[in-house]
């Protein structure tokens, strides 16, 4: 059985190859890093309940760090998943990564691929429109997860057609369409699809942690963000 380690090697060898999964700039000089945890303070001040509430925090993000992507999220212990009952009062461990961006702003595939499967995810706090991606990396297997797509994105969209590095897959939805969050994408990597279809849990507890993360490796082993 290939091991975790040498899942994240294969990925750290490749990702110099990746395409880009946003319209950011090619140094990532408009993208910065956010800290969402319970650990930001500055979080204690925003109504979690309100998504018009966080957007507005995202916007003065964007205009003060001068940047048109903000992103974070693997691993970190949230506080906000309390705003809908789909997370019950335990699951507060985020296994992607979030970018926001604009609404309709388009989301790539970071390499070959083909569609594993797809769905609306439809409710208050799910992923809404939702896009599984199947790859192969010098023989392994794994897969990318796009989830707060667009309803539009999934239109015409089949099962086992391939996709090319850097193709439009999706666009970001707004957030009548996308769970009620923030326009962003939630990108997650795994290296077994566990019998979902469609979907795959995105945030996890405390309690099943390490489990997860054998599975759910790091995203920016693909996306090659630094935290500025």
């Amino acid at each position: 059985m290939i091991t975790k380690s040498t899942l994240q090697s294969i990925l750290k060898n490749n990702q110099v190859d990746f395409a880009s999964i946003m319209p950011y700039a090619e140094n990532k000089s408009d993208v910065s890093w956010i800290d969402f945890s319970k650990e930001n303070l500055a979080l204690t001040s925003i109504d979690f309940d309100n998504t018009n509430a966080i957007n507005d925090f995202l916007k003065k993000e964007l205009a003060t760090r001068k940047a048109n992507f903000v992103w974070g999220g693997y691993d970190e212990h949230r506080v906000w998943y309390q705003r809908s009952s789909l997370f019950g009062s335990d699951r507060c461990i985020h296994l992607g990564i979030d970018i926001w961006a604009e609404p309709l702003t388009p989301v790539f595939s970071p390499m070959e691929a083909k569609v594993h499967s797809f769905q609306d995810n439809a409710g208050f706090g799910n992923y809404g429109p939702t896009i599984i991606l199947e790859h192969e990396l010098e023989g392994k297997k794994l897969y990318t997860l796009y989830g707060h797509l667009s309803r539009a994105s999934l239109v015409g969209l089949h099962e086992g057609e391939t996709v090319s590095k850097g193709e439009k897959i999706a666009e970001l939805g707004e957030e009548e369409e996308n769970g009620n969050w923030s326009a962003h994408v939630h990108f997650q990597l795994m290296t077994d699809m566990k019998d979902n279809h469609g979907d795959y849990p995105g945030v996890c507890s405390p309690l099943e942690r390490d489990a997860f993360l054998e599975i759910c490796l790091d995203p920016n082993l693909v996306l090659g963000f630094d935290k500025q």
